[in-house]
């Protein structure tokens, strides 16, 4: 059972190649971690990347435009989330939670999450994950929001600007770029 990041082509390939049965789990925290299943099997992979399976039971995804329209197969959108396992937002963030839980276009009454992930439906009824919508980015588990860190640097005396990227490679670090100095 894979989940928390995007299943790397090459791992899904060695994992098949070892074990009995591959599954890629998608779904973030706020929709109880697991939304979407898919059976992985060789067939899967010779399309050329690990796709995200269809929602679990009690579960809905909904691909939406930046005007919460649904768009058609094939073409992107932001991912959103509907259904039993979703939570009621974030503790004592009701900016926050107002921003990512919105009311469902298609039936207001019910209510989706804004996952922040850019997907697209392909034929056969999977998705693609084709990265995120902000500057979110995960690494070794962790969510992390490369703006506030470039804001928090850019407060320091000494600094005018920052930028934040994450290294490519084995082991992915954050580094920080000083643009200007103030020194």
């Amino acid at each position: 059972l894979c989940g928390g990041e995007a299943l790397d082509l090459a791992l899904a390939q060695q994992l098949l190649a070892c074990g009995h049965e591959l599954w890629n789990l998608y779904g973030p925290t706020e929709t109880t971690i697991w939304s979407g299943a898919l059976k992985i099997d060789e067939q899967i992979l010779q399309q050329g990347s690990v796709p995200i399976g269809a929602p679990i039971a009690n579960t809905q995804f909904y691909i939406l435009d930046n005007q919460q329209r649904q768009v058609p197969m094939g073409v992107a959108g932001e991912l959103c989330i509907g259904g039993a396992g979703l939570s009621e937002g974030y503790w004592k963030q009701p900016d926050v939670t107002a921003e990512r839980f919105i009311a469902n276009p298609l039936s207001p009454a019910e209510i989706l999450y804004k996952t922040g992930d850019r997907v697209r439906y392909r034929e056969n009824g999977t998705l693609d994950y084709l990265g995120r919508l902000d500057n979110q980015i995960k690494l070794r588990g962790f969510r992390i929001e490369l703006g506030e860190i470039q804001t928090r640097l850019g407060q320091h005396p000494d600094i005018d600007q920052a930028v934040v990227i994450v290294s490519e490679g084995n082991n992915p670090q954050l580094l920080a770029l000083c643009d200007t100095c103030r020194r």
